[in-house]
């Protein structure tokens, strides 16, 4: 059984996970889900990025665990939309910029395929699998959609 999950143990709560659920095949590749996610973090510490942005690099695919967090639960045989169920356990105990970032990061995959012909070619293989799951490259229509500025908070 979880424990009630607040801000006091949340950190420690997905520590758990990572220590349980990390050494697990990251679709197959060679490298683990928890190295996967350490990756995202490392890189953006050497980018200079802020500790938020790091956290989020770290907790990027956490949606992966998210029957870890109760009953949530979007089914595998399609995309398995985790960037959506990521920011939803997230957002009770995050900054918005964290669980935003989590939600935005396979749209950002999405259009970075379709603005930049090398990313594409970055992709690993299990990565190019998911990215046909979860819509491919963004059309022109989407890109555009994409680029626009977000509104204001409360708008």
């Amino acid at each position: 059984m979880k424990p009630e999950l607040d801000k006091t143990n949340i950190v420690a709560f997905i520590a758990d996970i990572f220590e349980r659920r990390g050494a697990e095949s990251y679709l197959g590749e060679a490298v683990t889900m928890a190295q996967h996610m350490l990756q995202g973090a490392v890189l953006a510490e050497k980018a200079k990025a802020p500790e938020d942005l790091v956290a989020a690099a770290l907790l990027h695919d956490i949606g992966h665990y998210t029957s870890e967090f109760g009953t949530l639960s979007l089914g595998d045989t399609r995309d398995n939309y985790h960037e959506e169920s990521g920011a939803k356990v997230l957002e009770p105990f995050f900054p918005a910029v964290i669980t935003e970032c989590v939600r935005l990061h396979v749209p950002a995959k999405r259009y970075l395929c379709a603005t930049d012909p090398a990313y594409y070619g970055r992709l690993s293989e299990a990565s190019k699998h998911t990215l046909s799951l979860q819509g491919g490259p963004m059309s022109k229509a989407e890109v555009a959609e994409f680029e626009k500025p977000p509104l204001p908070r409360g708008c």
